[in-house]
């Protein structure tokens, strides 16, 4: 643990340049005694440090003194620093993979040190929503540790109806999608998924298990993710649709345009007729009654009925 943050500390002097105590022991999260223990420890194992006394005093690296890296082509630097630490949705996880960044960073040349600058400061990723939810990733590095050490996992897991069960698993990998973290494992009920933020009071235990030599984590989600689709059920709603609110409804449900359903009285010209597949009529009723004037159900008839009394109990409502 030491040793990583003396590497972080010099990783910091290389990238900024002189800091005081105060500045190492903020950024590191250590207390200034231990900032400056630290960088007494950095002097003996022989890196040319000097201490400046003074308002504008504190610890810089000997001009010309840097570590190295390995050469990278524009095209792995490009790459490399498009990934921006915050897609990983998480704030320990961005903090981890920021310190990351700077210490490869600061072991660049410094025409390449300029250039990776310029292109992160060109690009910004919010893997925040509008209405962010928070996830509980506080079992993620011993679910990592179970994975790197091929051991059996056991914790207890919610589920999204609310019931809770212990699981015991052979843990194959993980996955984030979309800022959501997934644990791939093996069960004895065969392959399974669980989201991580469900997942709590895990343990490693003692008990090894044997990883298939071929298990392709990425072909696996890519076929789970296709299976689930298969089965997953729909409610299909016809509704027709302004251009503005076909495009908006589109961006989340699968539309498909209708050409032999009858258009009925007062529909525009203009608008279109769409079979949507939405995940359940409560959904279905939702959304076509957010969209307002843009928007009109047509089958099936139930929906239409439920939406046309909250259109009429609305209207009342207004009136009183």
């Amino acid at each position: 643990m030491k040793a990583d943050r003396l590497l972080s500390a010099l990783m910091l002097l290389q990238a900024h340049g002189r800091l005081s105590t105060r500045e190492l022991a903020e950024r590191l999260e250590i207390s200034r005694r231990t900032a400056h223990r630290d960088m007494e420890a950095l002097c003996a194992a022989g890196i040319p440090l000097v201490a400046l006394r003074g308002a504008q005093g504190g610890w810089d690296l000997e001009k010309g003194w840097r570590t190295k890296v390995p050469g990278l082509d524009e095209a792995e630097l490009s790459a490399l620093f498009m990934a921006q630490p915050s897609a990983l949705g998480d704030r320990r996880l961005t903090a981890a993979a920021t310190r990351a960044f700077d210490k490869l960073m600061a072991a660049m040349p410094g025409p390449m040190r300029i250039q990776a600058a310029s292109i992160r400061a060109r690009l910004h990723i919010d893997p925040t929503g509008w209405w962010p939810s928070q996830q509980d990733l506080s079992q993620l590095a011993i679910v990592q540790e179970a994975i790197g050490r091929d051991a059996r996992l056991s914790f207890t897991y919610t589920r999204p109806d609310g019931e809770a069960g212990p699981r015991t698993v052979d843990p194959y990998g993980i996955v984030c999608k979309q800022t959501i973290w997934y644990l791939v494992a093996h069960t004895q009920k065969g392959m399974r998924t669980y989201r991580l933020s469900r997942i709590a009071d895990a343990v490693i235990l003692a008990t090894q298990f044997k990883r298939p030599p071929n298990f392709d984590l990425s072909a696996y989600w890519k076929k789970s993710l296709t299976s689930i689709e298969e089965q997953r059920q729909h409610f299909y709603a016809t509704l027709a649709l302004a251009a503005e609110a076909a495009e908006s409804v589109s961006r989340w449900c699968k539309v498909t345009p209708v050409t032999n359903h009858p258009r009925g009285n007062g529909i525009p010209a203009d608008w279109v007729i769409y079979k949507v597949a939405f995940e359940k009529k409560s959904q279905a009723h939702f959304v076509t009654l957010g969209l307002g004037p843009r928007a009109r159900a047509l089958a099936p008839q139930d929906l239409c009925d439920e939406i046309d009394a909250d259109i009429a109990q609305i209207k009342n409502t207004g009136k009183g």
